[in-house]
C-alpha cells in the first residue's frame, strides 16, 4: 500500500475539469450536429460553475469557437486534443494522509484500441493536468479508463471483467494483477468484479463495459444500480443478472449493500438501436449533482431517486440525449478535482 486513496465523489472539490468536443465522430458531419455536440458538453459545465470552479480544456483550434458557448466563469485550458471523454482521459485524482493530492496517469488506448478511436493527444492529457492541478503524477501501466471505476472511498472500487480483462487493453493481466494495481494507485482493498456493462455500451462505439453507466455509490453501503424494466430491451436480462450479482456482494467493510435500483428511462431504441440511456451516468459537484434527462416519462421520478441519495445536494438535469449518441453521458466528460486537505 502506498497511502493513496481516491476519495469518494461525494467528498469537498476543488474543481471539474472537462474537454471540449473537436473534430471526430463526436462533431459529426454536419454544423448542425456539432453545434448540438457543443451545446450539450456547454450545458453540463455551464450548470457546475454554478457550484465549484470549472476547467475546460480546449484545442488551440477550437478556442474562439468554445467561448460562444462556455459561461466566462468557465476557465478555458488549451491543450491538443483528439476527443473530450474527460473521465477516461483524464487523470484520476487521489489523496493521502499528509494532505498531499495525486493524479493517477493510466494508459490510455482508445478504449481497448478500438479502430475507429484516435489517442495520441488524449493520452498525454492526465500528464498536462497532473502539473496544472499541482499534484503529484503517478505512472500507472494499467490500460484503464475513470469510467471504468467506481469507489466508496473506504476502499472498495467496483470494476467490469469486459473493461479491466479485456484483451486489448491488458492482454496477459489477471484479477490478482490488476487488484494489486488497484490498490497501489487508488487504494482500493476490495475489488467487486462485475461480470459486464450495458449491451449498446458493449457494441462497437461502445467502451466494452464500463460501470459507471451501471452502478454508483453515493454513500458508503449504498448503490445506485441502473434497472432496465422492460423485458423487450436486452438489458432487462443483463439488469437482472447484474444485481442479483452484486446481492451476493459485501464492501470493503463487509456490510451487506443496500441497493437502489434506478429505472432505465421507456425510451428503448434510437436510429442505431437500443440505447443506453442511464441516469447513473451523473457527477457529484460540491452542493449539487449534475444529472442526466431523456425529454422522458421516468426522468422525474429517476430525478427523485438522485435526490433522496444525496441529500441536501441540488439536482440539476441536463438534456444527455446528444452525449448517449456520441457513446456517453455526463459522468464521462466530467473529472472531478478533490480538494487537498
Amino acid at each position: 500500500m502506498t497511502g493513496w486513496r481516491m476519495p469518494a465523489e461525494t467528498a469537498p472539490q476543488e474543481r471539474l475539469w472537462m474537454a471540449f468536443p473537436t473534430g471526430g465522430y463526436t462533431l459529426g458531419d454536419t454544423g448542425e450536429t456539432a453545434h448540438a455536440a457543443r451545446s450539450t458538453w456547454a450545458a453540463v459545465a455551464n450548470a457546475a460553475v454554478e457550484f465549484e470552479p470549472v476547467t475546460m480544456v480546449v484545442d488551440p483550434n477550437d478556442i474562439d469557437m468554445a467561448s460562444r458557448y462556455l459561461h466566462p466563469d468557465v476557465e478555458v485550458l488549451a491543450a491538443p486534443l483528439n476527443d473530450a471523454w474527460m473521465r477516461d482521459i483524464g487523470p484520476t485524482f487521489v489523496v493521502d494522509g499528509k494532505g498531499h493530492r495525486g493524479a493517477v496517469d493510466w494508459v490510455f488506448n482508445g478504449w481497448g484500441a478500438q479502430d475507429w478511436a484516435r489517442w495520441d493527444k488524449d493520452a498525454l492529457i492526465a500528464a498536462e493536468l497532473s502539473a496544472r492541478s499541482s499534484s503529484r503524477h503517478i505512472v500507472s501501466a494499467l490500460v484503464n479508463e475513470g469510467g471504468g471505476i467506481q469507489v466508496d472511498g473506504e476502499g472498495t472500487v467496483l470494476v467490469t471483467e469486459t473493461v479491466q480483462l479485456d484483451p486489448g487493453r491488458n492482454p496477459g493481466l489477471g484479477r490478482t494483477d490488476v487488484e494489486a494495481e488497484l490498490a497501489r494507485t487508488i487504494g482500493a482493498t476490495h475489488v467487486i468484479w462485475l461480470p459486464r456493462g450495458l449491451t449498446r455500451d458493449s457494441e462497437r462505439f461502445g467502451t466494452r463495459g464500463h460501470v459507471d453507466i451501471v452502478a454508483a455509490i453515493p454513500s458508503p453501503g449504498t448503490l445506485l444500480v441502473h434497472s432496465q424494466e422492460n423485458p423487450a430491451h436486452p438489458d432487462f436480462q443483463v439488469c437482472r443478472d447484474i444485481i442479483s450479482y452484486l446481492r451476493t456482494t459485501r464492501d470493503a467493510a463487509g456490510r451487506e449493500w443496500t441497493i437502489i435500483e434506478v429505472p432505465a428511462p421507456e425510451t428503448l431504441t434510437d436510429d442505431e438501436g437500443f440505447v443506453d440511456y442511464s441516469y447513473i451516468n451523473h457527477v457529484v459537484v460540491n452542493g449539487g449533482v449534475i444529472a442526466c434527462s431523456f425529454a422522458d416519462p421516468n426522468d422525474d421520478k429517476a430525478l427523485q431517486i438522485l435526490a433522496d441519495a444525496y441529500p441536501g445536494r441540488r439536482v440539476v438535469s441536463i438534456d444527455a440525449r446528444e452525449l448517449f449518441a456520441r457513446g456517453g453521458g455526463i459522468h464521462c466528460i466530467t473529472q472531478q478535482q478533490p480538494a487537498a486537505s
